[in-house]
This record gives C-alpha cells, sequence and structure tokens, in this order.
C-alpha cells in the first residue's frame, strides 16, 4: 500500500508538471524571449491598425494608447488579474471592463461580482432583500455594473465571438474580425481595427462641417476633430437684446453680456449702472403707493405691477382662527376670548392660553420619557429630550467593532474605523473602511523595469517579485564606475559594467584635462605585504588590488606672462608662475616723465581701476631733473626737478640780435615765447634802418625787419649805352625790370666799328708772334739732336727787338674791353 501510495504521488507530480509546461507554452509571456517573436509581434501589430492607417494617410498618432494595450498583451507579465494577482493565459477565459478596460479572469470577476453583492445586501432586513438590484463595481476603476449585467460567458474584446479560438497569429483573446464597435462619443461611425483590447481611437473619417459660427465655408475635417473655429468675431446677439458678441467663434451659448448700462429698477424709482446681462433688479424702497381703501400704503419692497388689495380687507379671523370678523381695514381684529388650542411643537400637547397674539409657549408639562435605547423612564418636562448614558453593546456591520454610542436606537451607524489589513500585494494596507469580507484588490500597479529603466511593463502591485524583468535593447545608461560621464556604447546589462578604455579627461588642478588613459580602476602590485618566514618558503604571486592613481603633472604649454609683464612665455602648466625676465621695469614713475630701470619686478596696484603700465610702489623713485621740452623759442631749463604736468613760465632774459643782426636786444623769455608774429617781429626790431643790400646793390631803405627786403629799389642811377658813352638818371627798379633802355647813336657805332678793326689787327699779330715762337723751338730741338759739344759756353741770347704795337698793347686793349663787357 506505501508503495502504490508514493506511486501516486509521483504520477500526481508529473502530471502537474505536464500540465504547467502546456500552459507556460500558451501563456502570453512565453513568446518574448527571441526575436521571431517579437517580428511575428510586430507584423501583428501592423495587421491589426492597417484599416485604420489606410484612412490616415499613414498617420498613428491617435493609436498610442490602444498600441499600449496591445503591447502588454504580449510582454511578460503585463496582462495580471487584480483579483487573483496571477498572470492571464492565452487559454483562460477572460472579461475586460468597458471602463478602464483592465483585463480580469472570468472566473475571478464572477466570484468579485457575487462576494460584492452578498457584501452590499447583507446589511438590508429580509423585506427589503431581492426588490432593489444592487450595482457592484469594477475592482479597478469602480465603475458600476447592473446585476443582471454579471459575465456568465466568455467573448472576444469587440463581443461577437463566444470562445474565440485560440490563434498564434492573432492578438490574444481576439477574434480577428473588425471590431466595428461605437466610437465614444458616438458619431454614426464604426472602429476600424481589429478586434483590440483597450480603447477605440478616434474616429479617422473625413467630413466636411463648418466652424461654430457657420460662417465659414464647410471644410472636410477629421470625424474625432470636426468642431473648430474660424477665429472670427462670434456677432450673435446676446441676451440683453442690444449687444452682439465679440468673442472669436466658439461652441456653445455665449457668455453673458460684459457691457455696463444704466438700468431702472422694477418699480422704477432708482437708476443705477449694472451688467447688462441682469436687467432685472429690485432696490431697497418700500413702495408705499396708496392701497384702494385709502388708509393704507403698500408695504411690499420694489415690485412689479399692481400692488392689489389691501390685507386687511374682507374676512379676517382671530389669532386662534376660530372666529371670523368683518371690519374696516382700519380697525385690528379683536381676540374672541376662547382658548387657543393650537399644537405646541412638541406635537402631542396644545396651548391652554386664550386666544392671544404672537408664538405660542414651549410644551411645559411633566410626561414621563423614554430615552432613545429604550431601557430607562424618566419624569421631565415635555420639550426637553431625555438621552441616557449607557453605551451601545452592539457589534456593528463590520462584525469587529462594538457601536459604544450613548443610548443608540439600535440602527448603529456604519463602522467609522479604517480596515488597516494588509492587502495580498503585502506593500500597502486597506484604505476602506472597517467592513467584512476579504478587502478589496491593490489598485496600485508597480512598474517593473530593465536595469536602465527605458523598457518598463506595469504589474499589480505584489507581482513584481515574480516578474522577470524585461528585455531592453536600448544602449546600457548606467552611470560609469569611473569618473566619465559616458562610457562605451554596450546593451542595458545586469550585473558589472567592462573595464573603461578612455582617456582619463579628468579636470586637473589647474583645469586642464587629463590625456593619459583612465586610471580610476588600475590594478596595482602591492608590496612590502608579507614578509617570508625563511628561505624555505616559497614565494607568493603579487597581489593586485583595483585603486584610482593620481594624474601625473600636467605639461600643457601655458602662456605665462613675466612679473613685469613685459613678454609670455609658454611653460608647462605644472611649473607656470610668474618669472622676471631680466628686463628693465619700464613702468611710467610718478613724474610721469621717465620709466623704472629696476629689473623685471612684481608690482602692487594701489587700486582695480589703476592703469596697468602705472609704476608702483616697489619701482624706484625719480631723481632726475625736468627734462621736458620747453616752449618753442625758450632755451632754459625747467627751474623744478622731475615733476609732472606742465612747467611753470620761463622768466629769464634772453639776449638776442635783431634782425639786422648789428644790435643786441634783451627780452623776457615769457613774452618771446608767448608772441605771436606780428608781436614777436616788433619785439625783436632794433627800430634802425636795414643794412641789407638790394639785389641792385643799394641799400635797403625799411626799418630793421626780418625775411628778404624788398625788390623794388627807388634809388636814381646812372643809365649808359652800350659804348657808356651816352647816360641817363633813371629810377633803380624800373632798371632791373627792363621796361628802360638806352640805344647808341650813330658816333657810338663808328667808335665800335674802329675798335674791331684794331683787335682784329692785333689778333693777326698775335698769330704770327705764336708762329716765330714755335719755329724757334724747332730749331732748338734739332741743335739737340745734331750732338753739339758739351761745352759750358753760354748760349748766345739773340734779341729780339719789340715793336710799338707789343710794348702799348695791354694800355689798349684794357679800355676796349671793358667797354665791350658793359655794352654786352
Amino acid at each position: 500500500l506505501s508503495s502504490q501510495k508514493k506511486f501516486d504521488e509521483i504520477k500526481k507530480a508529473n502530471q502537474a508538471a505536464a500540465k504547467k509546461l502546456v500552459e507556460d507554452q500558451f501563456s502570453s509571456s512565453s513568446e518574448d524571449d527571441d526575436e521571431d517573436a517579437e517580428a511575428k509581434q510586430g507584423k501583428i501589430l501592423a495587421k491589426t491598425f492597417t484599416i485604420y492607417t489606410s484612412q490616415t494617410d499613414g498617420d498613428a498618432s491617435e493609436l498610442e494608447r490602444t498600441r499600449q494595450y496591445m503591447n502588454e498583451a504580449f510582454q511578460s507579465g503585463a496582462m495580471t488579474c487584480l483579483i487573483c494577482i496571477a498572470s492571464v493565459k492565452r487559454n483562460q477565459a477572460v472579461w475586460s471592463c468597458c471602463g478602464c478596460f483592465c483585463i480580469f479572469h472570468l472566473v475571478c470577476i464572477q466570484k468579485w461580482a457575487k462576494d460584492s453583492l452578498f457584501l452590499v445586501s447583507s446589511p438590508l432586513t429580509d423585506d427589503d432583500f431581492g426588490k432593489k438590484d444592487y450595482p457592484w463595481p469594477c475592482p479597478k476603476c469602480r465603475f458600476e455594473y447592473k446585476r443582471s449585467e454579471t459575465p456568465s460567458r466568455y467573448y472576444c474584446y469587440c463581443g461577437k465571438v463566444e470562445n474565440p479560438a485560440l490563434d498564434p497569429w492573432l492578438v490574444p483573446h481576439s477574434c480577428g474580425q473588425i471590431c466595428e464597435r461605437e466610437f465614444k462619443p458616438p458619431c454614426g461611425h464604426k472602429c476600424l481595427l481589429l478586434c483590440h483590447p483597450g480603447p477605440c481611437p478616434p474616429c479617422p473619417k473625413m467630413v466636411t462641417t463648418t466652424c461654430h459660427c457657420k460662417k465659414a465655408k464647410p471644410v472636410p475635417r477629421r470625424c474625432s476633430a470636426k468642431e473648430w473655429s474660424c477665429r472670427l468675431p462670434c456677432g450673435r446677439t446676446l441676451l440683453c437684446g442690444q449687444h452682439t458678441c465679440e468673442n472669436s467663434c466658439h461652441a456653445g451659448d455665449c457668455q453673458p453680456c460684459p457691457r455696463v448700462s444704466e438700468q431702472r429698477c422694477i418699480c422704477g424709482r432708482k437708476t443705477a449702472e449694472r451688467l447688462c446681462a441682469s436687467p432685472q433688479w429690485q432696490c431697497d424702497q418700500v413702495c408705499g403707493k396708496p392701497l384702494p381703501c385709502g388708509s393704507h400704503t403698500c408695504e411690499r419692497v420694489c415690485h412689479a405691477g399692481p400692488c392689489g388689495d389691501c390685507p386687511r380687507s374682507g374676512k379676517r379671523s382671530c389669532p386662534c382662527e376660530k372666529t371670523k370678523f368683518t371690519l374696516p381695514c382700519t380697525e385690528d381684529v379683536p381676540t374672541c376670548g376662547d382658548s387657543c388650542d393650537k399644537v405646541l411643537e412638541c406635537g402631542i400637547h396644545k396651548c391652554s392660553q386664550r386666544c392671544h397674539r404672537g408664538p405660542c409657549e414651549i410644551c411645559r408639562q411633566e410626561v414621563e420619557k423614554q430615552c432613545r435605547c429604550g431601557k430607562h423612564t424618566k419624569r421631565m418636562p415635555c420639550h426637553k429630550p431625555y438621552l441616557c448614558e449607557t453605551k451601545c453593546t452592539k457589534t456593528r456591520d463590520c462584525q469587529k467593532h462594538q457601536c459604544r454610542r450613548k443610548c443608540c436606537s439600535g440602527n448603529c451607524p456604519p463602522c467609522d474605523q479604517v480596515c488597516g489589513r494588509t492587502l495580498g500585494c503585502r506593500n500597502h494596507k486597506c484604505p476602506s473602511g472597517c467592513h467584512r469580507g476579504s478587502c478589496n484588490p491593490c489598485p496600485e500597479t508597480v512598474d517593473v523595469k530593465c536595469n536602465c529603466g527605458k523598457t518598463v511593463i506595469k504589474v499589480p502591485c505584489g507581482r513584481e517579485r515574480t516578474i522577470k524583468p524585461p528585455k531592453c535593447k536600448q544602449l546600457c545608461s548606467r552611470p560609469p564606475t569611473c569618473h566619465h560621464s559616458t562610457q562605451e556604447k554596450h546593451h542595458c546589462h545586469f550585473g558589472r559594467c567592462p573595464p573603461c578604455r578612455q582617456s582619463c579627461q579628468k579636470t586637473l588642478a589647474c583645469g586642464h584635462l587629463c590625456p593619459v588613459p583612465c586610471h580610476d580602476e588600475a590594478l596595482v602590485k602591492q608590496t612590502g605585504l608579507h614578509q617570508s618566514a625563511g628561505p624555505w618558503e616559497q614565494p607568493s604571486e603579487p597581489v593586485f588590488i583595483q585603486t584610482s592613481l593620481p594624474c601625473p603633472p600636467c605639461e600643457v604649454p601655458i602662456p605665462v606672462e613675466c612679473l613685469g609683464q613685459h613678454e609670455v612665455s609658454p611653460l608647462p602648466c605644472h611649473s607656470a608662475n610668474p618669472y622676471s625676465c631680466r628686463r628693465s621695469c619700464g613702468r611710467l614713475l610718478d613724474c610721469q616723465n621717465h620709466t623704472c630701470l629696476k629689473e623685471c619686478h612684481h608690482v602692487t596696484k594701489l587700486n582695480s581701476t589703476a592703469d596697468g603700465r602705472k609704476a608702483g610702489p616697489e619701482c624706484l623713485q625719480c631723481e632726475e631733473e625736468c627734462t621736458k621740452p620747453r616752449p618753442s623759442g625758450c632755451p632754459h631749463r625747467c627751474v623744478l626737478p622731475c615733476h609732472p604736468g606742465d612747467c611753470p613760465s620761463c622768466l629769464q632774459m634772453v639776449k638776442i640780435k635783431c634782425h639786422c643782426r648789428l644790435s643786441v636786444l634783451y627780452i623776457e623769455c615769457l613774452k618771446l615765447t608767448c608772441a605771436d608774429l606780428k608781436e614777436k617781429e616788433h619785439l625783436i626790431s632794433c627800430k634802425n634802418q636795414c643794412p641789407k643790400e638790394l639785389p641792385c646793390g643799394h641799400r635797403c631803405k625799411e626799418i630793421c625787419h626780418s625775411g628778404s627786403c624788398p625788390l623794388s629799389c627807388s634809388q636814381k642811377v646812372k643809365l649808359r649805352c652800350l659804348c657808356k658813352r651816352l647816360k641817363k638818371e633813371i629810377q633803380c627798379s624800373k632798371i632791373q625790370e627792363g621796361r628802360v633802355s638806352l640805344e647808341c647813336d650813330a658816333l657810338c657805332k663808328e667808335m665800335k666799328r674802329k675798335a674791331s678793326e684794331i683787335k682784329e689787327a692785333e689778333a693777326k699779330a698775335a698769330i704770327e708772334e705764336e708762329k716765330r715762337r714755335q719755329q724757334a723751338e724747332l730749331e732748338a730741338f734739332e741743335n739737340r739732336l745734331k750732338g753739339r759739344r758739351k761745352n759750358k759756353r753760354r748760349k748766345d741770347e739773340v734779341e729780339v727787338e719789340q715793336s710799338s704795337w707789343q710794348k702799348y698793347k695791354n694800355l689798349i686793349m684794357l679800355p676796349m674791353f671793358g667797354v665791350a663787357v658793359v655794352m654786352v
């Protein structure tokens, strides 16, 4: 028997494992693990949306919500029953809520509806039970369904096919036919998608429709967005009847008139500015019009229409309304003297006073009153309520807590405490009021994400522990373990990322980036951790630890300026500090004339706005004399030491010659340098006649002056002819200009002719003399060639007697040559 029992147990376990394997093959999560299933899913979605996208020219922007529901139908664990917190398989009967489109097991929703109806109807009495059709809510959205709408059969999403067949090429639980459900809100068209989960998309049909105000021409638009505005003024007459709507074309009724106008009240006595949309208003004055009786006036506040008859006319009753009197309206109705007998506020006793005006008194009769719970009685005035101090011990409808209300009538109120029991998800507590039976399922949903969090599936709260995370094809977005903001591209994964191979690019203290490879997780060999006990101990393998190495010194060349800001040199960044270039400082000293000759050094600026080239406290102090250029013409030096600004005026006397350079004058330097040309001309003049000669040879007649003398000479000179025989006195300037000339007469011409003849005779005599001299030289040369005896004998000098012309020719020719020059 024990062996047979063990056999049966093993048989049942194997059958259960085989059944589970078959169910897993048909589950919605079994096709998410390979690429073929994903391609197959894409084809199914495209086929489902084909008819819709053909109507919208390929625009699928309105299908996002439906696409999300359909993707959840294919993803692992996305379709979960909120009641039993289990996955919804392909081969299981389901039911979809028409409010939130959440999918439940058919068996679970039937049990939920049954339990909900029982909980609602359990506090009812036997007489009320079954007489009212109490609704049951959806576990997720609380959309209420009638008792008759409790699902009993398994239909596809569109409701056409009962028990739809399992087809791997269709959306799970779909019949594969066109949905044809009416759109919400209804527009006369039907859904064009294939049988699908979730809501139907907006209607894609094209209709011709006009704007809200009916002014614009009809245009073709999508049926789901056929309401449109032309943006023109509405122009419809408002309720006031005087103005038109100024808003742009809009849907629905126009807004009340926003304008203000003067409106009279109902009685017409007062006028006030009020909104045009509410012209009817009452003032606070009493009408006061005389009534037909002539004795009283109307006491009604501002009203329309006639005032009516006098309220005191006709038959009037006494205050207790037992006796009627016919009296003039000027007389008050007397009391009848009978007892009042009006029922008091207690509703049991009557007023015992005589007929009286005004309200009756409170009931003061003593009666035996029973408390609300019926356990105690007491005599007390009728108008006072009686509540005892006994607390109710009945259990409320939650069957857990007592009522504990004082003097309870037995109809205990519902329990006001919070349930607080832990829900099936083990994460939240029931927020509903204390109730009987099981708590509602947890309405929260939890996102199950991949490692990067971009691929997400929503599962009911509590299922996140058993659902396998979805596979993600996005790039890994996990922050790198090193200091880099990004790492080498690889797909999203769980576990440790591969080591970084990028360059360090850390920002060094100098601000540059480290160019060496990443060394945040470098393997470093540990040394000196273990000392061998002796030569017999085997050396252990070196231990490597993963640690972050410091960045090497920065070698980027940095342009560094010297201390004195004279030059910029590239230095390695780690040693880029200000240096001295060994030049002279060159900064302008306080004297504003000289520069600092100290070697390149640091200069402290006195303030932030100081000139960068101005000397500081570290620079030298100027000890030179003032070398500033003096005013033009001043030869003296400044009497002050080197100083900024202008030099003082020169007060020394200047020794200077006049224009004619004959006299020496002493003039103040200030006057001379500040004088203009005219004043300077006057100061340097000696006031004597100019000693200069004119080009003609005469002396200038002007007072001592600068520059050249005038060219026109006014002195009288003698003018001669060419042969110097004739003469005439005339002004020198006219002779220079060539306006006057003196011609030779006939006698002068005869004398000139004789002179030329004498000149020709002298020329001939000179030629002959030259010939004789040459002949003598020739003879002397020939004699030397003949080899005469060399003796000291004197040569015989041959004396040639000179002619008379040769003796007197110089005396004759000199005057004639002078006359010829003058004539030329």
